[in-house]
């Protein structure tokens, strides 16, 4: 009979045990973050421009996303060009729109990671050399003419930019310009195209260089921003922007999801409401194919300036 009542005795203390071993689980459980507890596609990019038009561009990209692959989506921005290389190397990011340069040291950096698409400008991108009015410098199509800048108070855009700093330098070297040539033996580091814009129009640079792009959009919806600037000098063609992914997407979400997620981006249209005030955004007329083969003299210049080591 002792022996019976010891039974039942182990018996309810066990089950006490195993339902607080079950509280105390689903406790943590539901304190952990909600990423942790849904698989949620992450994305980024560079911060190249205001912070408010890349929340407007990517929040609505991330709805699109969300709405058509049956998925979380969260836009997560960053505080610069390295914090974004940095998220994906770590995969804090799944899905980041890099530049041609911070793409690459990305791609170096992170395995089995795939390019998935860019824009249809991206093939044939371009910088453009401004300089303030009161410098007086006739525009150029000569690339030796960059010597002119001899001197001057110039700024790139941020330091790891390819449009506003890579290629820009690249350039400069061609015709025989060091950054050292510059006023004070040294060149200003905007930390964005729109930056560089308001630096150059107010005067506090003599001249500067960014996305081509970009400038050309202040051209047509906001000249009042560059009334006191001048292009000085179109720079020659190059690969720029494109989509970066995980290599692990089809594990970390369902087999085919990578190539579900390429055909997305690449199927937008504008005649889809949505879809044309994305691309819009970003200034495209549509998403097309790339990969990294296209990036090779990119690389190949960065390692030449020390970008890539």
């Amino acid at each position: 009979m002792q022996l019976t009542i010891f039974t039942k005795l182990e018996i309810f203390l066990s089950r006490i045990k195993n339902s607080l071993l079950f509280l105390t689980i689903s406790l943590l459980l539901c304190n952990l973050p909600l990423e942790a507890r849904t698989k949620v596609l992450r994305i980024g990019a560079i911060p190249d421009q205001n912070q408010e038009i890349l929340d407007r561009r990517f929040k609505l990209l991330s709805k699109e996303l969300s709405e058509k692959l049956k998925v979380k989506v969260e836009y997560k921005p960053v505080v610069n060009y390295i914090a974004a290389v940095s998220g994906f190397r770590t995969k804090g990011l799944d899905l980041v729109w890099f530049g041609g340069l911070t793409g690459v040291q990305a791609r170096l950096q992170t395995p089995n990671s795939i390019i998935i698409a860019q824009r249809n400008v991206d093939k044939e991108f371009r910088s453009i050399f401004i300089t303030n009015k009161k410098i007086n410098l006739k525009q150029t199509t000569n690339i030796n003419d960059l010597k002119l800048l001899k001197n001057l108070r110039f700024t790139f855009g941020s330091e790891n930019s390819t449009s506003g700093r890579l290629m820009p330098e690249y350039f400069l070297n061609e015709a025989g310009m060091e950054i050292k040539d510059f006023q004070g033996e040294r060149a200003g580091f905007s930390g964005s195209h729109d930056a560089t814009i308001a630096l150059v129009n107010s005067g506090s640079y003599e001249a500067g260089v960014l996305n081509k792009q970009i400038f050309d959009k202040y051209l047509v919806g906001n000249s009042k921003r560059i009334n006191n600037i001048n292009i000085f000098f179109i720079s020659p063609e190059y690969p720029d922007y494109h989509w970066l992914a995980q290599g692990d997407l089809d594990k970390k979400f369902k087999k085919g999801f990578t190539s579900e997620l390429k055909n997305l981006i690449l199927s937008f249209k504008k005649d889809n409401t949505n879809q044309k005030i994305i691309l819009d955004m970003f200034n495209a007329d549509k998403f097309i194919e790339s990969d990294k083969n296209q990036y090779k003299k990119i690389e190949s210049i960065a390692r030449q300036l020390n970008k890539i080591r």
